[in-house]
């Protein structure tokens, strides 16, 4: 079941956040986060944009949000997309049905285009984007340095329908 995120939800969304930071390059955080920072981030969030996690079996299992693309005000209906999906659950079509309700509630706050930057190599993650319709828009090399190498980061961006 995908639903908004919880009290409930920030423990579970923290320890799959923090799996990534420890073991991947798909986040350049290189320190892990507590769970009253997670706490803090939701809460910015939340404040304007979707943040929603899927549980299954009373288990969080992913989670995906939206946040500003930038400060300026022309940007505003432009929003960057950001999705995790527990270790244990790749391939299982979790990550495609958070993104396709993220984009159902971007779209009903009237955003006009996603952005998402993934780390590369990411094929996955890319996998995910394209297969629901993002497009590759652009690709700065080696603006992250994480466990010792340069990593290179992809951009792909999807125009939504803004429901009215």
């Amino acid at each position: 079941m995908v639903r908004s995120v919880n009290e409930t939800g920030i423990l579970s969304v923290c320890d799959i956040y923090n799996f990534y930071i420890k073991n991947s390059t798909a986040t350049f955080e290189e320190d892990e986060v507590s769970r009253e920072e997670i706490e803090r981030r939701i809460n910015e969030v939340t404040a304007k944009y979707p943040w929603i996690v899927f549980e299954e079996n009373e288990k969080i299992i992913g989670y995906a949000y939206v946040t500003k693309w930038k400060d300026r005000s022309s940007y505003r209906y432009s929003a960057e997309s950001t999705v995790y999906v527990h270790k244990d659950n790749f391939g299982k079509g979790v990550g495609r049905r958070l993104m396709s309700r993220l984009i159902e509630e971007a779209s009903e706050r009237r955003l006009h285009n996603l952005i998402a930057g993934i780390a590369l190599p990411n094929d996955a993650s890319v996998a995910l984007h394209e297969k629901i319709g993002f497009v590759k828009c652009g690709l700065f090399k080696e603006v992250g340095f994480k466990f010792g190498k340069w990593i290179n980061v992809g951009y792909w961006e999807l125009p939504i329908q803004i429901v009215n």
